[in-house]
């Protein structure tokens, strides 16, 4: 029977940095169906989710030294590695012609399927439910489907700095949750 090993974020942190196998495993059976959630809130495809998530492993791994606590924490910092690489997904020509290639296909066989992983799964759907409704939308936007916040204030018609205030202000609500 298998000892198993739990840190806390300072100790996975410094095991990383040390480049710990284990300790990498660790965060690979701890946070990767969380960071694959959010992945798949982006860019809608299973298949391309998976390949992303290994590229935002492949990057933690060698980012590991930037990292910096007293910004943010660890999971924050990986989800923002994940929004990262799967907004910059979206934008690639690649991605963009696979996509147009994909639609025809669906609307010729009649099988258009689109995944919908509920933001639930990764449990914070109650966090968000406590913003108010101006600032939900905007963190979805922003968070969960991949817009700027210039496309968010063309979207919702509102000038960018009001954006940016509600976005900022509802992040920081959302960290006093989640202590």
């Amino acid at each position: 029977m298998g000892l198993t090993v739990t840190y806390s974020e300072q100790e996975l942190t410094a095991a990383l940095k040390a480049k710990d196998d284990q300790a990498f495993s660790y965060l690979y059976d701890h946070y990767s169906g969380s960071l694959y959630s959010i992945i798949l809130q982006i860019v809608k495809s299973p298949e391309v989710a998976n390949d992303i998530l290994q590229e935002v492993f492949v990057s933690i791994w060698r980012k590991i030294e930037s990292y910096d606590p007293i910004k943010g924490r660890l999971f924050t910092w990986m989800l923002n590695i994940s929004r990262n690489a799967s907004i910059d997904m979206l934008r690639s020509k690649n991605y963009q012609n696979n996509q147009k290639n994909q639609e025809i296909t669906d609307n010729v066989y009649g099988i258009n399927q689109v995944t919908q992983t509920n933001i639930d799964s990764i449990g914070l759907s109650k966090f968000l439910g406590k913003l108010r409704p101006e600032q939900r939308v905007l963190i979805e936007l922003a968070y969960f489907k991949g817009y700027t916040h210039d496309e968010i204030a063309q979207l919702e018609g509102i000038p960018l700095g009001t954006v940016k205030t509600r976005i900022r202000s509802a992040l920081l609500q959302l960290r006093e949750f989640l202590k």
